[in-house]
């Protein structure tokens, strides 16, 4: 179980793809001190395995009771993350003190290979070495370090060359995000279908070097499965005839960006592939916002119920809405007739923010279920469709 608390809105970045229009100061009706606590409380309540909750914005400190929400939440047993801007407020001492009050991890978003990238995408110029010199600080303290990257058609092409920097700054988790096309990141441009298969593709293959997970692509746990499925079968689980240009230029960049870094004295990491979590919008996964309001993501406009009326839990368990995600076999379209739906389900958020229906098809993914398939495109037959 992950709850995500945007514990304000305040931010002195003006993120390009920002879905929450950060403002310069946090809402007089933000949740108090006391509010948060009786928040952390009842997602404690939830009992074993203990839920992760991960406080953010904004930039989680512009909140003053920063130290004091997360000792609390430490001290029910939570595993608590802190996602923090990387702004002034973002020193070593308060690394220091968010760790000793217990945050076990902490992460950080990286959204290229060059500062022109990262500084255009914050807003802010100068981000991208701060963003670094602060990585540094985490792993120095030993604290887990995750780094967010969001990938659009800009910034895409940097992914290999951001592979060495992930290396170099020892990240426990590389996140790669999949931009929702909303608040202030309608001004991006997204990936098309075709082309996350591809990058889902590079993701697999380089997870044996770093720890990698989507955001907003639950489809990878379905490319994983087909891979793994290709190679009991005795075939290339790259599945090379169906990979695209992007695939190619991202396996040859890879190549490259690797050779140097091994010419450089270092050794190239070997590690077992990282599991995925098996969670999707409202299954295992709940947004609360800095008003109490919960969502199934943060990139749904309408809340499910307030925190401050019956709870969290409350909440969670009994909202229709929240409750209509955890039944994938019941979603419109593709999606809810696909083979892999209870390993996948579709990014919820790419669905209504496409389509309008928040149970409609993933408008991101270019798999075609079996049940969709001519009889001559099915599996057996020698023209099967493209996975």
């Amino acid at each position: 179980m992950i709850v995500i608390w945007e514990v304000t809105r305040a931010c002195a970045l003006v993120c390009r793809h920002c879905r929450a229009d950060s403002q310069p100061v946090g809402h007089p009706d933000q949740l108090t001190t006391e509010e948060g606590k009786a928040l952390l409380d009842d997602v404690a309540a939830f009992g074993r395995p203990q839920p992760i909750v991960i406080l953010t914005g904004g930039d989680a400190f512009e909140r003053p009771d920063l130290h004091e929400l997360i000792s609390h939440g430490a001290g029910l047993g939570l595993h608590m993350a802190l996602s923090p801007s990387v702004t002034p407020k973002l020193t070593h001492d308060a690394v220091r003190q968010m760790h000793a009050a217990g945050a076990n991890s902490m992460s950080l978003s990286l959204d290229g290979a060059v500062a022109a990238t990262h500084d255009g995408f914050r807003g802010v110029p100068g981000v991208f070495e701060a963003t670094l010199e602060a990585a540094r600080w985490i792993r120095a303290d030993q604290i887990r370090l995750q780094v967010n990257t969001t990938v659009t058609r800009h910034t895409v092409v940097e992914l290999p060359a951001m592979l060495p920097i992930m290396l170099d700054l020892d990240v426990s988790l590389w996140s790669l995000f999949f931009l929702v096309p909303t608040g202030r990141g309608q001004q991006l441009q997204t990936l098309d279908p075709p082309q996350i298969e591809d990058v889902l593709h590079w993701m697999a293959d380089i997870s044996g070097t770093l720890a990698v997970k989507t955001t907003e692509a639950p489809q990878y746990r379905r490319v994983l499965v087909q891979r793994a499925r290709r190679r009991a079968e005795g075939l290339d689980p790259h599945d090379p005839e169906h990979r695209g240009d992007t695939y190619r230029r991202l396996t040859e960049d890879t190549r490259e960006h690797l050779e140097r870094w091994r010419a450089q004295g270092n050794t190239v990491p070997q590690r077992p592939p990282r599991p995925p979590i098996d969670i999707n919008s409202g299954r295992g996964f709940a947004f609360v916002d800095h008003l109490g309001h919960v969502y199934p993501s943060g990139f749904f406009p309408e809340h499910c119920g307030n925190v401050k009326e019956g709870g969290f839990r409350e909440v969670y368990r009994t909202s229709e809405l929240l409750r209509s995600l955890r039944r994938p076999e019941r979603f419109h379209g593709k999606c809810g007739v696909c083979e892999f739906n209870d390993v996948c389900g579709g990014s919820r958020s790419h669905a209504y923010a496409v389509t309008g229906d928040i149970l409609g098809s993933d408008p991101t993914c270019a798999y075609v279920p079996e049940a969709l398939r001519a009889p001559t495109q099915r599996p057996g037959h020698a023209t099967s469709a493209p996975a």
